[in-house]
């Protein structure tokens, strides 16, 4: 494909994160065309309407439009037949995290792919932010010595709906997976151990769930560093991620600015006069972009892919043993959920 042409996308999925990739695909250069489809017709057909962009009654008229790139931005249990759908058909795709609702059908789906020269490009957002970039050029250049500790935070600032944690596989598959993955990124090391507590002191939909509505990970990497990793869904004073990644050298920070919603009490503090972000959408809303330029060099063959399948599968595992860890009260080697 020449990467000089203007290419055709489409989208599948248009509900919230869905319709904010179809408005960000719009405005991008190179794209000739954006299609729509979702398994909510009149919805998919009410976005395009909206957006300006075109609309595709079913998938069968996705895939038959003569795409040059497919964004999946569907609910999770599809992702993997789209995923293989789109592969076979040689179209390169864009899919949300995660690759599949658990590990086997991760798993199921590398090994479909495996042999194709097709790009899977996975979602993870934080690894195209401004913010994640400067740290991680700053451990990777050795300008902080050597780390001895990171502390992620994900703090929502208010739980989604009963209905989404049913079926979002729970805190550290759903959130914290973005702050396993973001860890091996910035650092370039393996998590090789976790420990994990969670607790349920809001909605009873969680506990219901089997799942958790506040949680905090010890990590151990590889080169001995450790990380710390705050969740939770019920974060009053607005939403707050951030990374702290302290060195023998010197420390980088990210999410640290006027919108963090931190409160300091010191008597000389002047608080931010700027509210804080909303949510993340418009808190990563440049990385979503981002990530989506990037994804169309991937498909026109101008880049590397810079999130496979892969990538998503080793976060995962982190998740994966953090589960393991919280039910069972105690620290899990990676190795022992990795197959």
């Amino acid at each position: 494909m020449s990467p000089h042409r203007a290419v055709t996308l489409g989208l599948a999925g248009t509900g919230r994160i869905g319709t904010s990739h179809a408005e960000t695909l719009r405005k991008l250069p190179n794209v000739g065309a954006v299609l729509v489809a979702d398994a909510d017709a009149d919805r998919a057909r009410t976005t395009a309407a909206v957006l300006g962009v075109e609309f595709a009654p079913d998938l069968d008229a996705l895939f038959a439009a003569g795409l040059d790139g497919l964004i999946i931005a569907t609910a999770t249990d599809a992702h993997p037949e789209l995923i293989i759908r789109a592969v076979d058909a040689g179209i390169p795709v864009f899919c949300e995290k995660p690759v599949a609702a658990d590990i086997t059908g991760t798993l199921a789906v590398i090994e479909h792919t495996r042999d194709s020269t097709v790009p899977v490009q996975i979602g993870f957002q934080r690894r195209f932010d401004a913010g994640y970039r400067a740290a991680r050029a700053a451990i990777r250049s050795g300008e902080l010595g050597w780390l001895h500790t990171l502390r992620a935070t994900t703090l929502d600032p208010a739980p989604p709906p009963a209905e989404y944690i049913s079926r979002s596989g729970g805190i550290f598959r759903d959130c914290g997976v973005h702050d396993f993955d973001i860890i091996r990124w910035v650092t370039g090391r393996e998590i090789s151990e976790v420990f994990a507590l969670g607790s349920n002191r809001g909605g009873s939909y969680f506990a219901e769930a089997g799942d958790v509505d506040t949680a905090a990970v010890l990590l151990s990497l590889d080169d001995g560093a450790l990380a710390n990793v705050s969740l939770t869904r019920y974060n009053g004073a607005g939403y707050d991620v951030r990374l702290e990644a302290l060195g023998s050298e010197g420390n980088a920070i990210v999410g640290l600015d006027d919108r963090a919603p931190l409160t300091s009490v010191e008597p000389d503090h002047s608080p931010s006069p700027y509210p804080p972000y909303s949510g993340f959408m418009e808190r990563f809303r440049p990385a979503y972009a981002d990530e989506l330029a990037a994804f169309i060099e991937v498909a026109t063959g101008q880049r590397d892919n810079p999130c496979t399948p892969v990538d998503a599968l080793e976060a995962f595992y982190v998740a994966e043993a953090c589960e393991v860890s919280r039910r069972e009260r105690r620290a899990v080697e990676i190795a022992e959920v990795r197959r």
